[in-house]
């Protein structure tokens, strides 16, 4: 490891068998569209500590996608500076909602190569299949023998999709074509959700099922009701609300590694420390009990699902979509005074830009590029019923008229 050294405690990683392919996969796996960042973007020294430290603690399958800014970019120049390549599994995505025609496949996956600065993919996925029809399509372009030529090639070893849809949707998907791996959204308030549990166990049967959100986008680590905190924490006061989330999804043998977006050292130790002692069965009745009763805590406080990816976003109007669905949740979970405070920050409202959901002309292109299908145009008419009533449009108002004089002298 070239120029990073650490003196952390070396956690012992626990590791689960791809059926495909053989492979032995770390239980925890690092999603990389959470990276931190600084006014340049991803804060390369920063991030390179993260990836080399879970590199040192045993983590090996890394999970990127073209879509995800300068991602592809900063895991490919840590692998190559510190020659650990041949130690991981990359996981990246061909982006379909960007596809125009057959041409688009190699444009996207040499530039992945490139971004990466590999030869190869170990786990190339077809990002965001919602139904049937969508991979129908892509078969009528002729992906699969396009897939047959780049794994004959050794450019792709094995080939699967992560998967946004109905139950459904996704079990049609799942028996329409040789997959060699999945991915789909699960966790503890979301069982019956997209894939949920019955695709999971049916997919599990035949290859590797990597989890994403399995803390719904950090909502279930730092997003959760007070009461529900208290749950968990009677149940069993060493365990923080994340320790809980992904305990969940390691208790389950049908999951062959969850992804986590660590943006920062501590959420990285805390994992590598679980990961550690994770087992399947682990869970006991008190546990299940304290699940049970925070979830129904959460369902109660949580109206909009949002799970913060940002896929909605830009939008081309301004508004701050998902910090305007992040502040109405924490109203109803934190109270009245932080989440009209969490939506004066997020949305900007007092400055001259503002993200207001006031400025949402309902053209929709956020709805088609949500993963989780919410109707998002009329959730913005909830929030800025709820959470922007007249008198502070007219602060608003005021006070960008204000900035904007003080600017023009």
């Amino acid at each position: 490891m070239t120029g990073i050294s650490f003196t952390g405690i070396l956690y012992g990683m626990q590791y689960r068998a791809d059926k495909k392919s053989g492979n032995q996969l770390s239980i925890l796996g690092y999603g990389c569209m959470r990276f931190p960042r600084n006014i340049a973007g991803i804060d390369m020294h920063k991030t390179e500590e993260l990836i080399m430290r879970s590199i040192e603690g045993g983590l090996n399958y890394f999970d990127t996608a073209w879509m995800y800014p300068g991602s592809e970019e900063a895991i490919g120049a840590v692998f190559e500076k510190n020659n650990v390549r041949e130690k991981i599994y990359i996981a990246t995505k061909l982006p379909l909602v960007l596809l125009k025609s057959p041409a688009d496949f190699d444009k996207y996956f040499f530039q992945s190569l490139k971004r990466l600065k590999t030869h190869y993919i170990d786990y190339y996925l077809m990002h965001m299949i919602t139904d049937l029809d969508q991979w129908g399509k892509l078969k009528g372009w002729g992906i699969e023998a396009w897939i047959a030529e780049k794994k004959k090639a050794g450019q792709i070893r094995q080939i699967g999709f992560s998967f946004h849809g109905s139950c459904a949707e996704f079990l049609k998907v799942l028996d329409d074509y040789d997959w060699e791996m999945c991915q789909i959204q699960y966790n503890y308030s979301d069982e019956n959700f997209q894939a949920g549990v019955t695709g999971l166990r049916k997919a599990a049967h035949k290859m590797p099922v990597i989890i994403m959100e399995p803390l719904l986008g950090g909502k279930l680590a730092t997003g959760l009701p007070k009461e529900a905190v208290e749950i968990f924490k009677k149940t069993n006061p060493n365990l923080s609300p994340a320790a809980w989330g992904l305990n969940w999804i390691w208790n389950q043998e049908e999951a062959a590694l969850l992804l986590s977006g660590m943006s920062n050292m501590a959420q990285l130790e805390e994992n590598l420390r679980l990961a550690d002692t994770a087992r399947v069965g682990m869970l006991g009745e008190a546990e299940h009990d304290a699940y049970r009763r925070a979830l129904e805590v959460v369902n109660r406080a949580c109206k909009i699902r949002c799970t913060g990816c940002n896929y909605c976003m830009p939008c081309p109007r301004g508004v701050n979509i998902p910090g305007c669905f992040s502040a109405y949740n924490a109203m109803y979970s934190m109270g009245y005074i932080e989440g009209m405070k969490q939506f004066v920050t997020s949305t900007g409202l007092v400055s001259q830009r503002s993200g207001s959901p006031r400025l949402c002309v309902k053209c929709g292109k956020c709805e088609n590029h949500c993963p989780q299908h919410l109707p998002i145009m009329n959730n913005l008419t909830r929030v800025r019923r709820r959470m922007e009533p007249l008198w502070m449009m007219f602060i608003g108002v005021c006070a960008r008229a204000f900035f904007g004089k003080k600017r023009k002298k």
